[in-house]
């Protein structure tokens, strides 16, 4: 076989060159006719939605694929390269609520589930004429005249059939796990998603370090007012789904006597050991309890015990905001091998319905998450998928009976989490981690209320 001698290496004239011979000779076809009936190698295009323009990614992720196509059918398989098209998801659903100037809860009401779908479907194929060019000049072999469309009913009811089989066969189970959530976008947010540059932001939030009293304190931990484990969170507004406090067990932690800096009560507070000057003003180290009077800056404090985070495990505390009764096991101490001693009090706040290690340390203790109970019989946390607190009329009935205090819930039902989700919110409103700080003041139950700047996840698509 002979090839041919180019004097001059340019790549773009080989190019067309190249593509002109194959389509004039039908290669791609006849490499799929010349191998019928041999051993088949199945390659079904994982499918680029056409609703956006291609982009050199997919130039470089299509040539891997082809690679491994053109590889087995020079080894004598018979490679049917079945192309497809991807028009399910959120970025069709945005672009035409954009276009239409509408939002997902117009959709029923403005515009008619109907004419809806029919302009995600016009959307999502917008760019295939760009999609199909772009598929040609690369050289890319695969079957345009017969994809599968994951609109078309005939696909839709083959993954209704596989998840049949799967649920006969006894595979699928119903739990509960964490992830992340962007009610903006009204959508989950998976992990390469949130990994993706620019996700994670600097904002500054208000963050409190609360007081949870001790039910069953130990003899060194009485003597000097209240004995309480103290807490620090970044997330006020995950305080009232608190189920436990999580220690390092090899950690040291110090049983302290000093004021609550807000009410002027004594308060004997246990915290990690190497965080107590980052709690407490060092300065105030040498002045005696008895010299402070409310409203001093300095305030004194005094160790008076040292325990191993061991030793704390298996105590007991109040509920910190009894709004809804999770069930036996709650509002105990347990272990994490998780908790540092970099920041916070080295006492770990648990709120299992929203953090994944919470979730994984407290199912390991038997503790119960805080679920809330819908309409529709749903496990869900306190927060609803809008970004607020569950109304009490979105809950089941029965479980609001059970399981709620509504005097006390009430007045928080319905507030969302952040202003950024509220659409009637503006610069003026109070945010939710500020009331629920200012609430916990009012009934002696924070230590410290201040702001802090941390990194935080943002949806990539509404930057919410």
């Amino acid at each position: 076989m002979k090839f041919a001698e180019y004097n001059k290496f340019n790549l773009s004239e080989i190019n067309k060159e190249m593509l002109a011979q194959w389509n004039a000779e039908n290669l791609f076809e006849q490499s799929m006719t010349t191998r019928e009936g041999c051993p088949s190698f199945v390659f079904y295009e994982g499918p680029p939605s056409a609703n956006g323009m291609p982009g050199i990614h997919h130039v470089m992720a299509r040539t891997i694929k082809d690679i491994f196509c053109r590889y087995k059918t020079m080894k004598g398989f018979h490679v049917k390269r079945k192309a497809g098209w991807d028009t399910h998801g959120l970025p069709v659903e945005l672009g035409v609520e954009k276009s239409l100037g509408i939002t997902k809860e117009d959709i029923g009401k403005k515009i008619s589930v109907d004419d809806y779908n029919a302009a995600c479907r016009q959307e999502v194929m917008k760019y295939t004429k760009e999609w199909t060019n772009l598929t040609n000049s690369m050289g890319y072999w695969v079957d345009l005249d017969n994809p599968y469309v994951t609109y078309h009913n005939s696909y839709i009811e083959s993954c209704w059939w596989l998840l049949k089989q799967l649920y006969d066969k006894g595979y699928l189970y119903k739990g509960y796990t964490i992830q992340p959530y962007s009610p903006a976008a009204g959508t989950g947010l998976s992990s390469h998603e949130l990994n993706q540059p620019g996700c994670y932001r600097d904002v500054k939030d208000t963050t409190c370090i609360a007081l949870f009293d001790i039910t069953d304190p130990k003899p060194e931990m009485t003597g000097w007012g209240r004995p309480c484990f103290i807490a620090w969170t970044t997330t006020p507004w995950t305080l009232p789904s608190n189920t436990a406090l999580c220690v390092g067990p090899t950690i040291d932690y110090s049983v302290v006597r000093t004021y609550n800096p807000y009410s002027g009560e004594k308060v004997t507070v246990t915290l990690a050991t190497a965080l107590i000057d980052s709690v407490f003003n060092p300065k105030a180290k040498e002045i005696a309890l008895d010299q402070y009077q409310k409203g001093d800056k300095l305030v004194p404090y005094e160790t008076v015990a040292s325990f191993k985070g061991t030793d704390l495990v298996g105590m007991h505390y109040e509920q910190l905001l009894p709004w809804v009764n999770p069930g036996e096991g709650a509002f105990r101490v347990i272990p994490g091998d998780y908790v540092s001693t970099e920041d916070g009090t080295g006492i770990v706040h648990i709120a299992g319905t929203f953090g994944a290690d919470d979730l994984r340390v407290s199912r390991a203790a038997g503790v119960p998450p805080l679920h809330m109970i819908d309409k529709a019989g749903n496990i869900r946390p306190m927060v609803d998928f809008s970004g607020r607190f569950f109304r009490i009329e979105d809950l089941d009935p029965e479980f609001v009976a059970k399981m709620v205090n509504e005097p006390l819930y009430s007045q928080w039902a319905g507030r969302y989490v952040k202003n950024a989700y509220d659409p009637e919110a503006t610069e003026e409103t109070e945010t939710l981690d500020v009331a629920i700080c200012m609430d916990l003041k009012a009934s002696g139950k924070v230590f410290k209320i201040e702001k802090h700047v941390h990194s935080y996840p943002h949806c990539w698509r509404t930057d919410k």
